[in-house]
């Protein structure tokens, strides 16, 4: 047999066996959290929060994608830089939505045609004369 043979029970020392292993309560209770955060979102459409309804579905937004890379990604037992990166993307993205929102927030609905004195303007036919035929 050559040097690289290996036995059957040596593949774990290669590294290539599941790095993270979790509990499956552990899993089905996020996704259940998940879930329930999901119908909350749904359910969320039917009622008016006025200005808040954009950072109401965003926080649930938020609450399920830190699930998500928790859990479903490993981050929880990962290296702490790669979480420090993955969190720091998030807080830009905010800032950017934040800063979006802001900036649409500062416009008045003046900058807005309205569409009534326009339709008249529209609707008048024009005469076109053409060598002076009418």
């Amino acid at each position: 047999m050559s040097a690289h043979a290996h036995s059957e029970d040596d593949h774990g020392s290669e590294g290539h066996d599941f790095a993270h292993p979790m509990s499956v309560q552990t899993l089905l209770a996020v996704f259940f959290a998940l879930t329930f955060l999901t119908v909350i979102t749904v359910a969320q459409a039917s009622f008016d929060f006025g200005a808040f309804e954009v950072a109401t579905v965003m926080f649930i937004a938020t609450i399920k994608a830190v699930l998500v890379m928790a859990f479903f990604m490993h981050m929880i037992a990962d290296k702490p830089f790669n979480a420090i990166i993955f969190i720091g993307s998030f807080v830009f993205v905010g800032l950017f939505v934040i800063f979006t929102l802001g900036d649409s927030m500062m416009t008045s609905g003046s900058f807005e045609p309205v569409v009534e004195e326009l339709a008249p303007a529209v609707a008048e036919p024009m005469e076109v004369k053409v060598d002076g035929a009418p």
